[in-house]
């Protein structure tokens, strides 16, 4: 999968208003550079693939000041759409980010 979302980034990233909103919340800040650099050195740790808006997967990266980033994003033929872009809360995941945390 993750082939195949560093491959669709290569035509173009297309933010949808989702990620958009998620990103400019001020709690947040998160860049497009953010998000691109959790594209090209991320790693998948979540796979969805019955996602009705089609294949997706959530990504984990780090951002500026190596701050955890998550990337939920759906690879299309000619570009990769983000659906989200968050930072994952320390109570909700594991001490590394890469596993929900237990209920």
């Amino acid at each position: 999968m993750l082939l195949l979302v560093r491959s669709a980034a290569k035509g173009k990233v297309l933010f949808l208003p989702h990620a958009v909103r998620q990103m400019l919340r001020p709690d947040r800040a998160i860049s497009t550079a953010e998000v691109r650099r959790v594209i090209a050195s991320g790693e998948v740790i979540e796979d969805y693939p019955a996602d009705p808006r089609g294949h997706s997967c959530l990504l984990l990266g780090r951002g500026n000041s190596n701050r955890p980033i998550h990337v939920v994003c759906a690879p299309k033929e000619d570009y990769l759409a983000i659906i989200t872009a968050y930072l994952p809360e320390a109570g909700q995941w594991s001490d590394d980010f890469r596993a929900r945390a237990e209920k």
